[in-house]
């Protein structure tokens, strides 16, 4: 169990300049109702002693910051006043901060501790999640982030509005995170499921933080978050070997050199700084043959975040050589969506021999997966620029390319389908692969030719596209 932190504690760990908001008018009164909504005998005593003991006179704390230098709207929670828990009174300063947010152009950031909704209140105080859920949809309408920050315990209603909807989701080592506390859940259920790492695993956080490394991480996403721009992503240098190939075969092995180019040094010569988004959001199990230390919400073959190029930020989804899973299509997808409503443009990077085709990927949803990153790559408002770094391989990697910006390296090669498959299904033996991978026309300048990528990378030195 993580070291359960006050309000002003937590906030003291991502600023020193926090100032408050004014309590709503006809909060600080508390109403005329006695012992709240439902007459609750003694609730009314109940509220003064956690004010006492909290120093609080609600369960959360709501103001601004700057936090290094990115000026937010913090929210964040109090698990010592009532287990943090959402009332009317929190859904009152919840929404004025979130107002307040809007009126200002501000990000919020939720800090969020707590065990759900007030029983003392009963159905008024459950209607809150419904109110929390329009203000951060109108956040969002609005083109403002919101990163959330996981404490211990973040469980029932706070977890599955302010901290599962946020649109990056960092957690504090320890933290008790799920939609059942420890006193609802059913006995038999294993308490690793219900804890921060858990939720990275299976794709439904983004990542663990240290407290000492919580200002720093979070002021970055903040900074990369905030920053929209019009203009396309430049196209990124050629990595690879100069010259293009002679033949289409040559495409191919130059593509499948193990030495080539991979996503991680295109991305390292490319941005300054970046930070990653972990996983699809739709969670799962442990991936077959990975020991439960992975689930199968996760893909390391799709690496996607946010990173800064040239003193912009540019979003990326970067595919790494290797059979695209369905949950790196959905990241990609979530990383394209967030991109596109806070208008910062996109860099994809294709590379892979195709998507996943085993059963496993099929009961994962691998085509559905697919029709929506088409899907997303098609509706974007926001401009993508696309880069073929090795493999193309068929839909699965046509899905992440943008129609009318792609470019290709001189190590790359874009195909209906492998040149192996293709003599396969043609009948033919397979040493008319080399052959058959000429008549798809596949190299980066047949690709030209054809008027299916706009142009070739140039190299490093050279000016970029």
């Amino acid at each position: 169990m993580a070291e359960r932190l006050s309000a002003r504690q937590a906030i003291a760990l991502v600023t020193d300049d926090f100032r408050e908001l004014p309590v709503p008018a006809g909060v600080r009164a508390g109403g005329s109702a006695a012992d709240g909504p439902l007459g609750w005998q003694g609730y009314d005593a109940l509220r003064a002693r956690a004010a006492e003991r909290t120093g609080e006179q609600e369960s959360v704390v709501c103001g601004t910051a700057h936090v290094e230098g990115t000026r937010a709207v913090l929210i964040s929670f109090e698990f010592g006043f009532l287990g943090g828990s959402l009332g009317e009174r929190t859904g009152d300063r919840l929404a004025a901060a979130y107002t307040y947010a809007r009126e200002h152009r501000l990000p919020v950031v939720p800090l969020v501790a707590t065990g759900g909704s007030r029983m003392q209140e009963g159905m008024i105080a459950l209607t809150q999640l419904q109110r929390v859920a329009r203000q951060s949809a109108l956040l969002r309408a609005a083109g403002l982030p919101q990163p959330a920050v996981l404490r211990d315990p973040t469980t029932g209603g706070g977890w599955a509005t302010l901290g599962a909807g946020a649109d990056v989701i960092l957690a504090l080592p320890g933290a008790q995170v799920g939609f059942a506390g420890s006193r609802v859940r059913p006995p038999e259920a294993d308490p690793a499921a219900y804890t921060a790492r858990a939720q990275v695993a299976v794709g439904s956080a983004d990542a663990v933080i240290r407290p000492e490394d919580l200002r720093r991480t979070l002021g970055l996403w903040l900074r990369l978050l905030t920053r929209p721009s019009t203009a396309p992503a430049p196209v990124p240098h050629a990595l690879g070997v100069p010259g293009l190939p002679a033949t289409g075969w040559e495409a191919v092995q130059r593509a499948r050199a193990p030495l080539r180019p991979r996503a991680e040094r295109y991305l390292d010569a490319y941005f300054t700084r970046r930070a990653a988004l972990h996983g699809d959001r739709c969670g799962g199990g442990p991936a077959s043959g990975s020991g439960g230390a992975e689930g199968t919400g996760h893909d390391d073959g799709m690496l996607c975040g946010f990173g800064e190029h040239e003193g912009r930020t540019i979003a990326y989804a970067a595919q790494t050589g290797t059979a695209t899973r369905p949950a790196g299509y959905r990241t990609a997808v979530r990383l394209i969506r967030l991109a596109d409503r806070l208008g910062i443009p996109v860099l994809t990077l294709v590379d892979t021999p195709g998507a996943a085709n085993d059963a496993e990927a099929e009961r994962q949803g691998v085509g559905a997966a697919i029709a929506d990153l088409f899907g997303a790559v098609a509706a974007a408002r926001t401009p993508i620029t696309t880069l073929v770094i090795g493999e193309g391989g068929s839909g699965g990697a046509l899905a992440a390319a943008a129609p009318g910006n792609t470019w290709a390296t001189p190590d790359s090669y874009f195909s209906v389908i492998a040149p192996e498959l293709a003599a396969a299904i043609l009948k033919r033996p397979p040493e008319q692969a080399p052959a058959t991978a000429d008549q798809l026309r596949i190299r980066p300048q047949d690709l030209v030719e054809l008027g299916v990528i706009r142009g070739i990378a140039p190299p490093r030195g050279a000016p970029a596209g």
